[in-house]
């Protein structure tokens, strides 16, 4: 992780979100005076300052709420898959199912949430339609 800093995209989009905050006052604050410009931070003071900001601009608590509806979703999903019998112990047979263009058209990984709350209701459907024929 150590190395040359390239892009302080991170620091700028944080530093929008905080009116009032000044550049060279966060980094001087950052690297105990030594500068005021990015690009001579260590990566390490770097990485501390944005995450500092990222706790202060409540950036952590977002990301954190995503994460855990994210989760919600694959967790449904999953279910879903387990009551159409597959075996998602097995994620090369998770993937195979997903990928099918009649299902998704995708790996299980790579859908965002909108798309496994898409999966969920194409599921049940498929389950409910599966149940009425037997019946």
């Amino acid at each position: 992780m150590s190395g040359r800093i390239e892009n302080f995209g991170r620091f700028y989009a944080l530093l929008r979100r905080l009116p009032g905050a000044v550049k060279e006052t966060l980094v001087l604050q950052y690297t105990c005076g030594r500068t005021e410009h990015l690009h001579m931070m260590a990566r390490q003071e770097y990485e501390a300052m944005c995450n500092d900001l990222e706790k202060v601009a409540g950036y952590n608590q977002h990301r954190e709420e995503l994460r855990k509806a994210l989760r919600k979703a694959r967790s449904a999903a999953l279910h879903q898959m387990q009551l159409w019998g597959v075996n998602t112990a097995d994620w090369n047979k998770v993937n195979a199912f997903c990928e099918d263009k009649r299902i998704a058209g995708k790996s299980f990984r790579q859908l965002d949430g909108d798309e496994l709350e898409r999966l969920v209701v194409k599921l049940r459907a498929m389950l409910r339609k599966k149940l009425n024929i037997k019946n």
